[in-house]
């Protein structure tokens, strides 16, 4: 076993000094398009969240699990053990936030209602569609205040409003949301009379589908408290496993190792399992923009 951590903490150090090196030198390989691999890996470092804090509590939670994970190794003596600690640290709070994920969807989808009526309202008073959306930037509900005040910059810098309300799209990423936004496409494309009744019956019909999302996330409130029950059971054993050595002798040979990583995996899969079950599916986008050809927005 410590001929084997041995050769573990070799193939470790020196693939860190390896990565060092190649960060702090760079290579001679010609400048490409990133990987899928990298892209992700790119986008898990970056984190999610909307605002700079969260992304840097997201990098720094990371740094943080890779020093627990480490240090819970050398404390308990399993391999596996500090494998665990280092995915658990990211891990569980990414599994409790199920819940919030589909609640801030639908509270993203109550500022969208707000904001389409104040749209309305302005339309309703005369002022052109594109008139409107530049004028409600400075009222922008607090949740969608970036993306709506990046959709009036757009607008102000020249950028077409249909290709402006294309990104508005691809940056909220809902499809409640592009049901909204595509009629206001066609009718920045081709302006007509009824406007101010669209803009009515869209916002309608999004307080609709706030209430029947509600009530659908409501009724997955079992299934997220099981994940949050199995989870805190699962931790309360790691944690006495740890620091009994009576119960955790078994768990110390080669053997036991193997069937922890075993059960980890199973563990892992449940949860993943479970947690899908408890979010709504992913109903497909109605609108794609072409990022690649977005234009610049003015700072």
């Amino acid at each position: 076993m410590i001929q084997i951590l041995a050769i573990l903490s070799v193939l470790l150090v020196g693939g860190g000094l390896a990565m060092a090196i190649a960060f702090l030198v760079g290579t001679s390989k010609p400048v490409g398009p990133a990987s899928p691999t990298k892209l992700w890996l790119r986008r898990f470092w970056a984190g999610p969240g909307r605002t700079v804090a969260q992304r840097r509590t997201h990098r720094s939670l990371l740094v943080f699990s890779v020093v627990a994970g480490a240090a819970a190794w050398l404390f308990t003596g399993w391999p596996i053990g500090g494998v665990i600690v280092l995915l658990a640290i990211p891990g569980v709070p990414w599994l409790f936030s199920a819940a919030s994920a589909e609640k801030k969807a639908i509270a993203r989808l109550g500022a969208l209602e707000m904001w389409t009526r104040r749209v309305s309202d302005y339309v309703r008073n005369g002022i052109g569609l594109q008139a409107a959306i530049i004028a409600t930037a400075r009222t922008a509900p607090p949740l969608l205040n970036v993306e709506i005040k990046t959709l009036a910059a757009r607008l102000q810098a020249g950028t077409d409003a249909p290709t402006a309300l294309r990104l508005f799209a691809e940056e909220l990423d809902d499809h409640s949301s592009d049901e909204v936004i595509a009629p206001l496409i066609l009718q920045a494309a081709d302006a007509g009379d009824g406007l101010y009744a669209a803009l009515s019956d869209i916002a309608q019909a999004l307080s609709d589908e706030i209430v029947s999302r509600s009530t659908v996330d409501s009724e997955r409130a079992s299934a997220r408290f099981t994940v949050r029950f199995l989870t805190g059971v699962t931790v309360a054993l790691l944690v006495f496993g740890a620091f009994s050595a009576e119960y955790a002798a078994p768990y110390r040979t080669s053997m036991g190792q193997l069937i922890l990583v075993a059960l980890t995996a199973l563990y892992i899969g449940l949860m993943l399992w479970i947690r899908g079950l408890s979010l709504p599916p992913r109903l497909p986008r109605l609108l794609r923009a072409d990022t690649d050809k977005a234009p610049a927005v003015p700072s």
